[in-house]
């Protein structure tokens, strides 16, 4: 199982699989959808408070550079957190996360343009 991380590692955008887990593969008429879901992990500015899961945003989709002549779809579903006192929701701020991680600029760019 390892391998298979490590793999992907060098097919995801770089970076991805610290925060993301690939969840499913699909083969469908127009490529490859890989189905990525935000770990449970609260970002790293919350972490001394009291939050709880409270599901994910709507999926995201965005073209990734193909696979041996397969289109490749990457299906994002980032997470969000409540906190139950206040009812304040929060999510991992991006651009902080590209600061201080491995994501490239070019991929968290994209990703920023299409979840605004």
């Amino acid at each position: 199982m390892e391998a298979l991380k490590d793999l992907m590692g060098y097919l995801l955008p770089a970076g991805t699989l610290e925060y993301f887990e690939l969840v499913n593969v699909l083969k469908d008429k127009e490529g490859l959808v890989l189905f990525l879901e935000e770990k449970n992990q609260l970002p790293e500015e919350y972490k001394d408070q009291k939050f709880h899961s409270k599901g994910f945003y709507p999926e995201v989709r965005v073209q990734d550079f193909p696979i041996r002549e397969h289109k490749v779809i990457l299906s994002i579903r980032r997470r969000r957190w409540e906190d139950p006192q206040a009812g304040a929701i929060v999510s991992r701020d991006w651009d902080l996360v590209m600061k201080g991680t491995r994501l490239t600029k070019e991929f968290a760019a994209f990703l920023k343009e299409v979840l605004r």
